[in-house]
């Protein structure tokens, strides 16, 4: 299951999202999306968990934990949609 982290601090690093996931299961992925301009945090991730489970667990108990000065929100990540509506 993929996982959207918003509201993070610009300074928090990818290494300390994947260690706060990790406490909760196991992390497949982690990636903390940078301004390729600035080379500095957008302030929100994707985290990917391979077990459900896992995944919805760390969800409720992390969605309002404070991670160095800010709440992160975590939710499902959205699937992008294709528009295949056709003329």
């Amino acid at each position: 299951m993929k996982l959207l982290v918003r509201n993070l601090d610009r300074n928090t690093d990818e290494d300390a999202i994947r260690t706060l996931f990790e406490s909760h299961g196991v992390v497949q992925s982690c990636n903390l999306v940078m301004d390729k301009a600035t080379g500095k945090s957008k302030g929100f991730a994707f985290v990917e968990m391979p077990n459900p489970g896992e995944a919805k667990a760390a969800m409720l108990k992390l969605n309002a934990f404070k991670l160095d000065a800010n709440k992160i929100r975590v939710k499902k990540a959205e699937d992008k949609l294709t528009d295949t509506t056709s003329e």
